[in-house]
């Protein structure tokens, strides 16, 4: 469980643009992170990184006091996937690539083979090990700096608008893949302004506006309050504002509208 206990964020003197966060994400879950933009979203991210620290508050990963660690210190407990992976791809070879982590983190050359190996096999990119990072598909890259943060072997994944600019069959294979880790024990932290990917694929929804907790549910909580989801600045899931034109009970996901309409007869 990761728990921050009013985290307050602030880079000028009183000028806060996260105040008195506070909330647990089950690290064995989909947890969504959603808002404007300008809202807080990114500098939260941030303090999970360990690229800064906050001004109040702490932050607790099962029991370790991760609030003033650094980011080769965090990468062991959250891993970080950029929305745009050529951010943090440097590397000659994909093997370098996804070596660098455990490498930091002072394994040795056996282990690091092994978890190198073992990473892309998951992510499917075995039969590029030795390819540059710079030639490889977007999809590819974005599997790529999932493997290199698996590599650290984190407690947590923070994926920053995963399926940006991918086509429908590299973002079915990136979902899947996501939802495959999280089967395996990895919690999976999601920042996305994508609605119909949140509500088929989160558990919880944390939703930050003006630098504050505005709000801390489920994906159908939120959902069904539509006038707090438009007033927040979310867009209501397509499959929601169909169930609700077609008469039924709000569904996330087209699947629940066709088992709606299948108990209809």
């Amino acid at each position: 469980m990761l728990t921050l206990n009013n985290i307050s964020f602030s880079y000028q003197k009183n000028r806060f643009i996260l105040k008195n966060i506070s909330t647990n994400i089950d690290d064995t879950k989909i947890t969504a992170i959603a808002g404007r933009n300008g809202s807080g979203k990114t500098t939260l991210t941030r303090l999970l990184m360990g690229l800064v620290h906050p001004n109040r508050g702490s932050m607790i990963l099962d029991d370790i006091d991760i609030t003033k660690k650094e980011p080769y210190e965090m990468a062991q407990y959250i891993g970080y996937v950029f929305q745009n992976p050529d951010q943090q791809l440097f590397a000659s070879t994909v093997f370098e690539e996804v070596a660098f982590a455990p490498r930091k983190l002072g394994c040795n050359e056996h282990t690091i083979k092994k978890r190198v190996e073992e990473v892309l096999k998951i992510t499917n990119l075995q039969d590029v090990i030795w390819e540059m990072p710079q030639v490889l598909t977007l999809g590819q890259k974005q599997r790529l700096s999932i493997a290199c943060a698996l590599a650290a072997k984190p407690k947590i994944l923070i994926l920053d608008e995963p399926t940006s600019g991918q086509d429908c069959r590299e973002r079915t294979m990136l979902l899947r893949l996501m939802r495959k880790l999280n089967a395996q024990g990895l919690g999976i932290i999601m920042v996305t302004h994508d609605m119909d990917i949140l509500a088929e694929h989160a558990d919880k929804v944390i939703v930050i506006n003006q630098g504050e907790l505005a709000f801390d549910g489920t994906p159908l909580d939120l959902f069904s309050q539509k006038e707090l989801t438009l007033k927040l600045g979310l867009e209501l899931p397509e499959a929601v504002c169909i169930s609700q034109e077609l008469g039924l009970d709000i569904c996330l996901t087209p699947m629940e509208i066709y088992a709606h309409l299948h108990k209809r007869g």
